[in-house]
């Protein structure tokens, strides 16, 4: 059987997630299929694009039901930028959408100026550092995480033009600062990892990612 099932809503570059997970020895299977998905030992859910258009067709293909059940089986999930959007109670994207509310908070847009008058491109395309968070003056570990043993300001791939506003601060991993606002980058929450850059165009420290996310889908 396939360890990880990669869920197919035709919003993700998914073979390159695929081939991620393969090169650190976790087989997994594109599908959107019910039975594959809530069978698998870990799930990850991709995404690049709109995100009132995912939750339509998550909707349409019978998944966003599955997707926090699975989630509440207490399995390895993982989600990557809209991904990780998703798992949020709405995005202020276009008009205001629900989300899967596995997390309380809303998505919401970069400035294209900020308070001092700086422009900025949006999307965020391109590299970018990611620190650790801290909550109540202590600085988030990242051991038994998939970020384990990375960098503190290590530099992962972004393209967004929104990001995350978790209303509980102690799932935030991770932090990242673009057009003047340092907003959650990854987050970790009982068996739930999410992040919004692309570990997988991430080079060695995005496979490193895969990797150590890989031994929690085995230890399972």
């Amino acid at each position: 059987m396939h360890k990880v099932a990669i869920i197919d809503y035709d919003m993700g570059n998914l073979f390159s997630i695929q081939q991620a997970c393969e090169n650190v020895g976790l087989p997994a299977k594109i599908t959107c299929l019910k039975s594959d998905i809530f069978r698998s030992s870990g799930v990850i859910l991709p995404g690049v694009g709109a995100f009132a258009e995912a939750m339509k067709t998550l909707q349409e293909r019978g998944l966003v039901d599955l997707i926090v059940d699975y989630i509440k089986l207490g399995k390895p999930f993982m989600g990557i930028c809209l991904g990780m959007q998703l798992l949020f109670s709405e995005s202020e994207e276009f008009s205001k959408s629900k989300g899967l509310s596995i997390f309380s908070g809303i998505v919401t847009k970069f400035p294209t100026v900020n308070n001092k008058g700086n422009s900025y491109k949006i999307p965020q395309v391109g590299w970018n550092m990611i620190k650790r968070s801290r909550y109540g003056g202590n600085e988030i570990s990242w051991d038994r995480t998939p970020l384990e043993g990375q960098k503190n300001g290590e530099f992962m791939y972004f393209v967004h033009s929104y990001y995350c506003k978790p209303v509980d601060e102690k799932v935030i991993l991770s932090v990242s600062n673009y057009a003047g606002i340092k907003y959650c980058s990854s987050l970790s929450w009982r068996n739930v990892f999410a992040c919004q850059f692309h570990p997988e165009k991430s080079a060695k420290m995005g496979l490193e990612i895969y990797g150590k996310w890989a031994q929690i889908v085995k230890s399972y």
